[in-house]
């Protein structure tokens, strides 16, 4: 059965004003069985995990092409990235042709890639302004509840109108933290394949075909350690030299290997909200996994309700907020790290996380618990931005929308996009 995605729309507006599309996101997420629905029917498909295709595409890029012709899908371009300086040829080619007679742009080309890390600087280089790059996540809470289109806002009016809509189902504490414990992955989410065999094989996929080429052969058992070291620390601060430091390894390679993570989707690091007003913001991002399911099987969580009532519940309550933020940004085609920050000053004051919009500043707040105590206590400190600063929201696991005080509300995590 087919998952109808937010991101959709996105792609086929995307086709429409650009000759090639290139999808990114990390392995197994959904790409290509999003991109064979939408036009799986009219396009030609061809897959470089296939040897033949993929030696062709090394020894001949234009033969490779010339054999397809157009339009075309081609996956896991990464691995043959030499067919892109190909592919630029024969899109300027062709934009000639369609300028000569006056004709439409057509959708030529879409390509899919798990490795961002190995891609982004060919896609740069060769097929600058000639392409859409869309990021692709895995299934959102909505999604999985077969929801497709709902944008993320931090208006209070918004939230209340989607929760007097009953478009989206109720979800207790429980639920929540089973739909965290699960994660997005299609496959596990789908309930097509057992979750710890799902994960353990996803791992050693990824070490496997993403990693090994841009570390050290004799590095990959430190790299399996790392990974689940930095599982452990998701929703706080990065400290480059802490993470080195219990690895075994220096911190130019934690860097490197924070940056592995991060392009090829498996983290987001939230920036701190600078506004050059004070020098005295921490500067450290705070790291969060994309998919809470993959970072709880890293850490070894045997269910959900060990999970729930553990002292990282709160770290992974946070990080299933954000990064459901995070990929309804991404479905709508917008950049995260134009939009979302968090605080934190030297005075150790707090907010998890502020969304930033048209001049305006919203704090959020995020609590696992049903009624946190005083959850907007650091909120006043915006006032010092020259903003206007919206009605805050404290997103927590209480089972309707009500105000905290006039300044703020109380919002039901299973609203979330």
């Amino acid at each position: 059965m087919y998952f109808n995605r937010t991101i959709e729309n996105t792609i086929e507006e995307a086709g429409k004003s650009f000759p090639c599309i290139v999808i990114y996101g990390p392995r197994q997420v959904g790409k290509s069985t999003t991109i064979d629905y939408l036009f799986g029917e009219k396009y030609t498909k061809v897959t470089l995990d296939d040897l033949d295709d993929r030696l062709l595409a090394e020894k001949s890029p234009r033969l490779f092409l010339e054999n397809y012709g157009w339009p075309l899908i081609i996956d896991e371009i990464q691995k043959v990235p030499t067919l892109l300086d190909e592919i630029k040829k024969i899109i300027d080619d062709e934009k000639l042709k369609w300028l000569k007679n006056d004709e439409p742009h057509q959708l030529m080309y879409i390509l899919t890639g798990s490795n961002r890390f190995e891609l982004q600087q060919g896609i740069s280089d060769s097929l600058a302004g000639r392409c859409a790059v869309v990021d692709m996540a895995s299934f959102s809470n909505l999604e999985k509840n077969k929801i497709k289109e709902y944008r993320f806002s931090p208006k209070i009016s918004e939230w209340k109108k989607l929760e007097k809509s009953e478009t989206i189902p109720y979800e207790s504490r429980k639920e929540i933290f089973e739909s965290i414990f699960q994660g997005g992955m299609p496959d596990v989410a789908t309930g097509l394949v057992d979750r710890e065999m799902y994960f353990k094989s996803y791992v050693s996929t990824y070490m496997e075909k993403d990693v090994r080429k841009l570390i050290n052969a004799s590095s990959e058992m430190q790299f399996r350690e790392f990974i689940s070291i930095v599982a452990l620390r998701t929703s706080q601060e990065l400290h480059y030299d802490e993470v080195a430091g219990a690895v075994g390894i220096d911190v130019r390679t934690c860097k490197r290997w924070i940056s592995i993570l991060e392009t090829s989707g498996i983290i987001f690091l939230l920036q701190p909200y600078m506004a050059n007003v004070s020098n005295r913001i921490i500067k450290s991002p705070k790291l969060y996994f994309m998919d809470t399911g993959l970072c709880a099987y890293l850490c070894k969580w045997p269910n959900a309700e060990m999970l729930s009532n553990s002292a990282m519940c709160g770290a992974f309550f946070e990080t299933y907020v954000v990064s459901e933020i995070v990929k309804n940004l991404y479905a709508y085609n917008k950049e995260p790290k134009d939009y979302i920050f968090y605080y934190r000053d030297t005075g150790r004051k707090e907010i998890d996380l502020l969304y930033v919009d048209e001049g305006s500043i919203t704090p959020i707040e995020i609590k696992a618990g049903i009624t946190p105590s005083n959850p907007t206590k650091n909120f006043s400190v915006l006032s010092k931005y020259n903003l206007n600063v919206e009605p805050g929201l404290v997103i927590s696991n209480c089972d309707r929308i009500r105000p905290i005080n006039e300044e703020a509300y109380f919002i039901p995590a299973y609203l979330l996009p």
